[in-house]
C-alpha cells in the first residue's frame, strides 16, 4: 500500500467512524418490555401503579384541544425579573410560557437574550405543571395573583411568585414559583390547605409542551438532538426522540425512586428532578401534535384542617456539566458526547482546565491539539516514517509498473519482495492512524456540544467559536495544508488516484466551511504539526541515505 492508498485509507476509516458515530447517536437502547403510553398499565409488565403511587387517574391532556402555538388559552401575563431570568407565567395554568436567560445571547442575534421557552404561533416550548384528584387545579385553572410584576430585589436572595387558585369544596392551593440568585433551578410548588371535612390524596405532574421544531441554528450538516431525556439508577440515561413519539415507540423507564425527565437539545435543556427516594412515574406521550413529556409524583395526604406540599424543583438553563452533575446524578449525560463519552469526558476537563489557565478557549484548543498530538507522537512517527520510506520507494515501485505493465500479479510479487527486501511493512502507517480516529471523534464532539464554546471569541475576526469561520480563512487555509501534506508524498503513478488526490482538500475545505470555528482550528493545527513532523522525518531518512541515489553530473570533457 502506497502512501497514497494510506491517506485514501485514513479517509475511508474516519468517514465509516462519523458514520458508526452518527448511527449510535440515533439508536435508543433497546428495552426488554413493551412501550406503554399514558400511565403504565398492569398488563405491561410493570408493577402496577396502586404499588407505586397508587392509581391516579390518567394523566390530563398535554393542553387544550386546539391547534399548536396560539391554540394554548391566553390569560394574564405575570413578568419575573432576577439576575439571570425574564421570565413570563401565564394565569391559565400557572405555565411557564417564556423564559429569557440573560447570560446567553440569541443564536442569531446576539443582541438579544436567549430564550429557552417561549410561546410563538410557529414555535412552542413550555412548562406546565397541575395536580390530578378530585377537583384540584390543572393547567387549564384560571389562577389569580396580587401582583403582575416581580423583581429580585438587591440583597435578596430570591423572589417568590404566588398563583392562588379557586377554593373547591374548601379546599385552597397555591402555586408557588421561587426564583433563586444565581442558579438555574426554579423551585415549583404546590400548597395544599385542606378546609373541607374529608383528606385529599393528590398527584403532582410536572411536564414540558413542546413541538418538533429543532432549535434556530441547528444544521443538517451538523446535526444534534432535540428531544426527550429519562434517567433512573437502574436502567440509566435513555433519549427518546420525537418521531419515536409520534409513532408510539417511545421506550423509557416508567416508574422509579430516582432519576429526572428533560427536554433537550443543543446546548441547553430543561429538567424536571424529584427529590431521590420518593416513587415518581414517567409519561411520554403526543396530544395536538405536540409532545409531552413529564413525571407525576404523590404528595402527602392532607387531613382537614391541615396542610400539604408537593414540590419538584426545575432546572432551565445551559448545559455546564460541573454545575448538572452536582444537581442530580446523571444529568450531566445530557451533555452527548455519543459513545464515546469514556473519551471525550476527560478531553473536555482537559480543555476546560487549559481554558482556566489561559482565559481563551481558542488558545485552550491549540494547546489541547499540541498534547494530543505529542501523545500520539510514537504512532505517529511510526505512521509517518512508514509514508516517508514508501515515499522513498516510489521511483522503483514505478519501475516495477513499467516493467511488468498490464500483469497485475506479479507486479505486487514483485512488490512484496521489494517490499521484503527495504524491511518495509506496507501497512505500518495503517494501525497508528485507527488507533488515533477515536480520539479525533471524541473532540470533534466535545467541541460541537459543549455550551462553553458557545458565543465564545478567539482572536481577531473569530468572534464565536461556535459558529463557522465568517470569512473562511481558517477553512481555506485548512486546505492549504492539506495540499502541502499531499505534496510531501510522491505523486501516485495511476492518474485517476492523483487527480483524487488533488481534488481532496479542495473537497474537504468546502465541507469545513460549514463546520464551527472551533473544529477548524483544530484541523487547523494539528495539520500543521502534522506537515512539521512529516518533514522531519522525511529530512532525517534523508540524512540516513534512505532516500535514491542521485544521478551523477556528466563529466566534462577533458
Amino acid at each position: 500500500m502506497d502512501s497514497q492508498r494510506l491517506i485514501l485509507f485514513f479517509v475511508f476509516s474516519f468517514s465509516l467512524f462519523m458514520l458508526v458515530d452518527a448511527w449510535h447517536r440515533d439508536q435508543q437502547p433497546a428495552q426488554s418490555r413493551p412501550p406503554v403510553t399514558g400511565t403504565a398499565q398492569k398488563d405491561a409488565g410493570l408493577p402496577a401503579p396502586s404499588e407505586k403511587l397508587a392509581p391516579p387517574p390518567p394523566v390530563p391532556a398535554a393542553g387544550p384541544q386546539a391547534p399548536a402555538g396560539g391554540g394554548l388559552s391566553s390569560g394574564s401575563v405575570v413578568t419575573v425579573d432576577t439576575d439571570l431570568f425574564r421570565a413570563e407565567i401565564s394565569t391559565t395554568g400557572g405555565d411557564l410560557r417564556t423564559l429569557e436567560l440573560k447570560q446567553h445571547r440569541d443564536t442569531e442575534d446576539k443582541q438579544r437574550n436567549f430564550l429557552l421557552f417561549e410561546q410563538r404561533p410557529d414555535h412552542v416550548y413550555i412548562a406546565q405543571s397541575g395536580l390530578i384528584g378530585g377537583d384540584l387545579p390543572t393547567h387549564r385553572t384560571q389562577y389569580s395573583t396580587q401582583s403582575t410584576q416581580y423583581k429580585l430585589a438587591d440583597g435578596s436572595d430570591s423572589v417568590e411568585v404566588r398563583l392562588e387558585a379557586p377554593p373547591v369544596n374548601g379546599v385552597k392551593v397555591t402555586k408557588v414559583y421561587r426564583f433563586n440568585r444565581g442558579t438555574y433551578v426554579i423551585d415549583v410548588s404546590f400548597e395544599i390547605a385542606n378546609g373541607g371535612s374529608a383528606p385529599v390524596q393528590a398527584y403532582g405532574y410536572f411536564q414540558f409542551l413542546r413541538d418538533d421544531k429543532p432549535p434556530v441554528g441547528d444544521s443538517a450538516m451538523l446535526p444534534t438532538f432535540t428531544g426527550v431525556g429519562v434517567y433512573t439508577e437502574k436502567d440509566k440515561f435513555h433519549k427518546v426522540t420525537f418521531a419515536d413519539i409520534e409513532k408510539g415507540k417511545a421506550s423509557y423507564p416508567k416508574t422509579s425512586e430516582d432519576g429526572w425527565v428533560a427536554m433537550l437539545q443543543h446546548y441547553f435543556l430543561g429538567a424536571w428532578l424529584p427529590k431521590n427516594g420518593t416513587p415518581r412515574e414517567f409519561y411520554i406521550r403526543r396530544v395536538d401534535n405536540l409532545n409531552a413529556a413529564g413525571v407525576i409524583v404523590p404528595a402527602p395526604a392532607v387531613q382537614p384542617g391541615a396542610t400539604g406540599t408537593v414540590s419538584v424543583p426545575l432546572y432551565a438553563g445551559p448545559q455546564e456539566q460541573d454545575k448538572l452533575a452536582k444537581l442530580a446524578p446523571g444529568l450531566d449525560l445530557s451533555v452527548d458526547y455519543g459513545w464515546l463519552t469514556i473519551i471525550a469526558v476527560p478531553l473536555f476537563w482537559l480543555l476546560s482546565w487549559f481554558y482556566h489557565w489561559v482565559g481563551n478557549w481558542g488558545v485552550a484548543i491549540i494547546i489541547l491539539t499540541v498534547i494530543i498530538k505529542l501523545l500520539f507522537y510514537p504512532l505517529s512517527e511510526a505512521s509517518y516514517r512508514s509514508m516517508a520510506k514508501m515515499r522513498v520507494l516510489a521511483p522503483k515501485l514505478q519501475r516495477l509498473k513499467e516493467q511488468y505493465g498490464d500483469d497485475r500479479q506479479r507486479m505486487q510479487q514483485a512488490m512484496m519482495e521489494l517490499y521484503k527486501t527495504e524491511k518495509i511493512n506496507p501497512l505500518g502507517g495503517c494501525l497508528p492512524i485507527v488507533v488515533q480516529i477515536p480520539v479525533f471523534i471524541a473532540l470533534y464532539w466535545v467541541l460541537l456540544a459543549s455550551v462553553e464554546l458557545r458565543h465564545a471569541p478567539f482572536m481577531l475576526w473569530i468572534n464565536d467559536l461556535s459558529r463557522p469561520d465568517p470569512w473562511f480563512i481558517l477553512p481555506v487555509l485548512m486546505g492549504a495544508t492539506m495540499i502541502i501534506q499531499t505534496r510531501l508524498n510522491p505523486e501516485p503513478p495511476d492518474p485517476v488516484q492523483a487527480k483524487v488526490m488533488k481534488i481532496m482538500p479542495i473537497a474537504f475545505s468546502v465541507f469545513f466551511f460549514f463546520f464551527p470555528a472551533g473544529l477548524v482550528l483544530y484541523w487547523l493545527v494539528n495539520n500543521v504539526l502534522s506537515i512539521l513532523q512529516q518533514w522531519n522525518i522525511n529530512r532525517v531518512l534523508e540524512k540516513a541515505n534512505l532516500a535514491p541515489p542521485r544521478k551523477p553530473k556528466p563529466s566534462k570533457p577533458s
